[in-house]
């Protein structure tokens, strides 16, 4: 019985050390996270303008948000800018990272210099940048002067103004860079001189042993980036100037939902349009995650 007790007395102290180490991580997800997010899924339901008790309308602010044209504009926006960045920054990255996956004079150094944009594409600062380059005087404008071509105002013309977004989006492909680059570096090179032995030719050999090994890198980077695409708020706010223009066409969801939220204190409104998104981005990445089976490849069959 002695060793009995003794026995609980030190698992008692290892789980109570455990909580204790827990503890930060426990205050911060129930504080920072599970808290905000539960008060947020009862706002939805509620008209709310951060100065008056929460009022109950149901469903109302679901049901106001798709006869609201701006929250159309809003959704379509980020549906356009998610299909054209999230495959032209995977592209560009998978290109690069085969480049720089070659044996060359000065390798770290371009490795660096492309993971940079990564780093900063998200700040304030390059937000700021890339307004300035590309407005009618900016320095892209000034370029085509030198080549006799009209230039023109891309931030300000609602044709153009989320190009310039999509294009800053792309450039920031260096995180998924070095993720692919460490994937074809776990391609065994067993595999490459047997398709030269074969008589492959490069296309060949990058699209039948290239890809499908690196399948799984690239299901993992198109989860992310499609997460973070949904997202996307500091450049469209900056470039606009908060307002989602001109004519709308850098209305992100996030930026009308901030608008709504903390511009025009309809935090019910605003609630609801967070849980939309959650769903969506839900739905999207149990797709993907579905689809995973019919074209990524897992060296052990993807048993676990």
């Amino acid at each position: 019985m002695k060793k009995k007790s003794k026995i609980s007395k030190g698992k008692r102290k290892q789980y109570i050390a455990a909580y204790v180490f827990l503890l930060p991580w426990l205050i911060g997800f129930l504080g920072l996270v599970l808290g905000p997010m539960i008060s947020s899924l009862y706002l939805s339901f509620t008209r709310f303008d951060l100065l008056n008790t929460p009022e109950w309308i149901g469903l109302a602010n679901f049901q106001e948000m798709f006869q609201d044209d701006r929250w159309i504009a809003s959704a379509k926006v980020t549906s356009t800018f998610v299909f054209i960045a999230v495959p032209t920054q995977l592209i560009a990255a998978l290109l690069v990272a085969v480049l720089l996956n070659k044996k060359m004079a000065g390798i770290g150094f371009y490795r660096t210099t492309y993971y940079l944009p990564s780093l900063l594409g998200g700040s304030v600062a390059i937000a700021i940048l890339w307004k300035n380059l590309f407005e009618i005087d900016g320095l892209v404008n000034q370029v085509l002067s030198f080549f006799n071509i009209q230039g023109q105002g891309w931030i300000s013309h609602p044709d153009y103004a989320l190009g310039t977004i999509i294009i800053l989006a792309t450039w920031q492909f260096g995180a998924s860079m070095v993720i692919f680059l460490a994937g074809l570096k776990q391609i065994p090179k067993e595999l490459y001189e047997a398709a030269a032995v074969d008589g492959g030719t490069k296309p060949q050999v990058f699209f039948r042993v290239t890809l499908p090994l690196l399948s799984p890198v690239i299901f993992f980077n198109l989860v992310i980036e499609l997460i973070k695409s949904i997202q996307v708020f500091t450049s469209a706010f900056i470039i606009s100037e908060g307002t989602g223009g001109p004519i709308n066409s850098t209305l992100f969801y996030t930026l009308y939902l901030y608008q709504k939220g903390f511009t025009q204190f309809e935090m019910g409104y605003a609630s609801a349009m967070a849980w939309i998104l959650v769903f969506v981005l839900g739905v999207m990445t149990l797709i993907i995650f579905f689809s995973s089976k019919y074209w990524v490849h897992y060296e052990d069959g993807g048993k676990l």
